[in-house]
Order: structure tokens, then C-alpha cells, then sequence
């Protein structure tokens, strides 16, 4: 099961998160939310979301 973890308000800030937690070796999703609005939701497996909340804090608020 994916789980949304953040909602990137652009394709930029969508690659920029989706690369730095692969990095870190998490499988990570990326989806439009609306094509119109143009964000972007980050998706990770259920399992893993608190380690990957602690990642994606550090990388939003270094």
C-alpha cells in the first residue's frame, strides 16, 4: 500500500525530493495531482513512513 507523504507544488521540487530519497534508498512514486494545478504527489510504501518522514523533514528544513 502507497501512502502520500508530501505534495510538491511543482515537477522541480517533486525531482529534487523524489532524487534525494532515493539516495537515501527509499522506494518513492511520483504522480500529478492535477494536471491543471501542476503538483505533485510523493508516494511511499506504508511500511516505510516514518523513517521517510524523517528523511523528507531533514530535506525540506535542513
Amino acid at each position: 500500500m502507497w501512502t502520500v507523504i508530501y505534495i510538491a507544488p511543482t515537477a522541480k521540487v517533486a525531482d529534487m525530493i523524489q532524487s534525494k530519497l532515493t539516495e537515501e534508498g527509499f522506494l518513492i512514486k511520483c504522480r500529478p495531482v492535477n494536471m491543471s494545478k501542476q503538483q505533485f504527489e510523493i508516494l511511499v510504501p506504508s511500511g516505510e513512513l516514518e523513517e521517510v518522514q524523517e528523511a523528507l523533514n531533514l530535506i525540506l528544513h535542513p
